[in-house]
Formats: C-alpha cells, sequence, structure tokens
C-alpha cells in the first residue's frame, strides 16, 4: 500500500487541477484530472473504485467516483463535488489554482467549495479499514454541481438502473461552518416568451402587439406568487415562503413599431413539498390562458432543469447524529445542494462540512485551517457509529 500525501499536500493538488463547471462551453473545464487524483489515492487506501462517466452531459469529459470499502447496504456515504465555479483573476491576491497559507487560511478556488472537503474524507477514513468496517463506507466525487447537477442525475439514474444501493446515510460536505443542515429551497428559472405581430405604429390593427400580452402575464404572475406565499409556508427559513423574481426582459426594437416579441426570464424557490414539475406545468397553464384570447403565442423553455427542494427529517438518525457531535442545532439554508438527488437514491442526507458559504464563488476564497481537525474528528465519530458499531 502506498503512503498517502498528507492531507495539505492532496488539497494542494486538487485546488491546482482546474475543474470550473460552466453552462459556457468556452469556460468549461473537465474534471477528470481531479478524479483521477482522487481514484489513485482511494485505490491505494484499499477503496474499490468506479468511474462513472456523466449522462447527456457537456462535451468535456466528466466523470463522478464511486470509492467503496466493507460490506453492506446500511453503511455512510461522504459526498462532495469536484468543480468550481469561473473566477475573476483580477480581484484575486494570490494564484486562484495555487493552495496559499496566510494568516492560518488556505486561499484558493475551491478550497471552500469544496474541494478540501473530499481532501479531509479521504483523511477521516485512512483510520478505517475492512476489518474495523461492519456496514460498506463510500466517497463519491460528482460533477457540473455549480452548472446543471448532471452528476448528481446521471448517479440517480445509474444506481436506479442496476438497482444498486450505496448507503442509509449520506453527509454531502459544503461549507456549512460544520452546522447541519437538513432543508433548503429549491430553483427552477424559465423563460416566458411572447409572440405577437410586428406592424407601423401608427395603426395598432396592423399587428398584435406582444408587450401588452406580456404586461398581462406580469399582472398573472404578481398574482401567482401572492398565491404561493399565502397558501406555503415554512418558517424554519429566514425567508419563510416560496419567491418569484422577475429578473429579465426585453422586447421589440423600436418605439415605432408594433413590439413583435417580448421575452422574461423568472426565478422561482419553492420550499420542500413544493414540486417543479407542478409548479412548471401550472405556471404554463395560467399563462396560455390568458394569452391565447389575444392571439398571440407563447413559447416556454426551462433554463435549466431546477434544483428541487431538499428534507431530510430533523429527528432522522444522521441529523440527529451531526446535531450531537458538532453541537450545533440543525438549520435550513438559501442555497443548493445535491441533497435532493442523494435522497432519491434512498439514503438519509445531511449537509454539512468546514469553511462558510460566505467565502464559496467569491474572490480569494479561503479555508480555515483550524476548521480541518474538528471535521475529521466528527467525520470518523461518524464513520465509527455508523460502519463500525
Amino acid at each position: 500500500m502506498k503512503a498517502l500525501p498528507k492531507l495539505l499536500e492532496m488539497i494542494e493538488q486538487l485546488i491546482a487541477l482546474p475543474s470550473i463547471s460552466s453552462t459556457q462551453a468556452e469556460i468549461d473545464t473537465s474534471n477528470q484530472p481531479v478524479i483521477n487524483s482522487l481514484a489513485n489515492w482511494l485505490n491505494d487506501l484499499g477503496f474499490e473504485t468506479e468511474v462513472v462517466p456523466n449522462l447527456n452531459g457537456s462535451s468535456n469529459n466528466k466523470s463522478n467516483l464511486i470509492a467503496t470499502i466493507g460490506e453492506g447496504n446500511d453503511g455512510l456515504v461522504l459526498s462532495g463535488h469536484t468543480d468550481t465555479v469561473n473566477f475573476d483573476q483580477t480581484g484575486w491576491n494570490t494564484d486562484p489554482f495555487k493552495a496559499t497559507q496566510l494568516d492560518n487560511k488556505m486561499y484558493g478556488l475551491g478550497t471552500a467549495d469544496m474541494k478540501s472537503f473530499l481532501a479531509i474524507a479521504i483523511e477521516a477514513a485512512k483510520e478505517f479499514n475492512n476489518k474495523k468496517l461492519k456496514q460498506r463506507l463510500t466517497i463519491i466525487a460528482t460533477a457540473d454541481e455549480e452548472s446543471t447537477m448532471q452528476g448528481a442525475k446521471t448517479l440517480v439514474k445509474t444506481l436506479d438502473a442496476k438497482g444498486k444501493k450505496l448507503g442509509k446515510y449520506c453527509i454531502i460536505g459544503e461549507p456549512t461552518s460544520l452546522t447541519p443542515i437538513h432543508q433548503h429551497k429549491g430553483v427552477m428559472m424559465e423563460a416566458i416568451k411572447i409572440i405577437g405581430q410586428p406592424g407601423h405604429s401608427s395603426d395598432p390593427s396592423l399587428g398584435n402587439n406582444a408587450l401588452d400580452g406580456m404586461r398581462l402575464v406580469l399582472n398573472e404572475l404578481e398574482q401567482f406568487k401572492q398565491e404561493l406565499a399565502n397558501k406555503y409556508i415554512n418558517h424554519d427559513f429566514v425567508v419563510p415562503i416560496p419567491t418569484l423574481n422577475f429578473g429579465h426582459i426585453h422586447g421589440g426594437d423600436n418605439p415605432n413599431r408594433i413590439c413583435g416579441d417580448c421575452e422574461l426570464h423568472i426565478d422561482l424557490r419553492p420550499l420542500p413539498g413544493m414540486k417543479i414539475e407542478t409548479l412548471r406545468d401550472e405556471l404554463h397553464e395560467r399563462i396560455a390562458k390568458i394569452i391565447e384570447p389575444l392571439g398571440l403565442k407563447t413559447d416556454f423553455k426551462s433554463l435549466f432543469d431546477g434544483t428541487p427542494a431538499f428534507e431530510t427529517d430533523e429527528n432522522s438518525k444522521i441529523v440527529q447524529l451531526t446535531k450531537q457531535l458538532s453541537n450545533k442545532n440543525p438549520a435550513t439554508v438559501a442555497f443548493g445542494t445535491e441533497g435532493p438527488y442523494f435522497n432519491l437514491m434512498g439514503m438519509e442526507t445531511v449537509v454539512l462540512g468546514p469553511g462558510s458559504i460566505d467565502q464559496a464563488h467569491q474572490q480569494n476564497e479561503f479555508l480555515s485551517l483550524d476548521s480541518i481537525n474538528p471535521t475529521i474528528d466528527l467525520l470518523q465519530n461518524v464513520i465509527h457509529e455508523v460502519c463500525v458499531k
């Protein structure tokens, strides 16, 4: 068995490997070098590794890693995503691809969100081997969390097709300052296009103004937003109601032409228990109902598939166990994670990891070095409780 690199060396190597995930092809980068490094280290520890290519993913060679040791379907999964967001070099004081230690912090793209967690999970796991484990321990590394969630979606489809179960419990190591997160809102982003007929503005009968239709759409969406706020409320969240934001609108090309088309982009954040597919169907039905009598046409497009809301029962074993070990009450967050997809794979999932979301997606992203050992201790205690006892 080869000697594993020291923990900070593993983090440094992962940060040095660009793995930007973006819907813009010119920015998007393969995560394969990160997957290869993780697989090599885990193989050296005696894990069995499987590389799972993304289904319907980008052309940039994206893969996911499943590494397992031990037997039994009621074990623990430690999961993290391998990709990062893009960055603006001009705003960084250090090289984003060089892990730099300053003032007891590790700076670099992905230090908090969330390559460091993958190295920390390996460090925590190295104390365990087959002889100690009564249930399987699994480490998962996913692709494209920052853009399409395609990595987690691929795992759901792949495992469902094989009838395979990875574990009963899962920790996703997003930066939560080691606070157990058991709920977050979902997100859906939709483009709504109203198509009319352009014509000379001097005679309204020469065309059919799409802006007139969009005005009615905006009124209808405002009413829809109020109905959702009245119907759904969850005081576990800072903003306890679902939100609907009008984020972008563009229509027409000249003041003396009847507007031929107008497009609106919206962002809707559902609470746990609200289904994206149901909301999308209702949205389309309501808009079509007011637009079609005007002789206008509608064209709907999902800007991405959407991420479901996430909820794990606060009384579940994994939430209560991490509450006890972290000495922090379970909480909710506004940002999305791969949590709902791991729940779909039959696991009780909690989101918990070192670092703060305040540092994620920011210039000069960092992870406090003081957070590393408490994370290792917590993970090892969970592994012992779930996989050893």
